[in-house]
């Protein structure tokens, strides 16, 4: 069993975000089906990974 902690995204916290407010400028503020099942996954990515940063500090 290895102990090692895989990372969650390659991408930073920052970048997560940066595409969120992308997809949200390109939606013009509605988002319909497939952009809000992006988004959700944009957020849970951001928060796994504002997470993980938290508890490496």
């Amino acid at each position: 069993m290895s102990t090692s902690v895989e990372p969650v995204s390659e991408r930073s916290a920052a970048e997560v975000n940066e595409e969120i407010r992308a997809l949200w400028l390109r939606s013009g503020g509605t988002l319909s089906v497939e952009q809000r099942a992006e988004y959700q996954r944009l957020v849970l990515e951001w928060a796994a990974v504002a997470h993980q940063r938290a508890d490496a500090a």
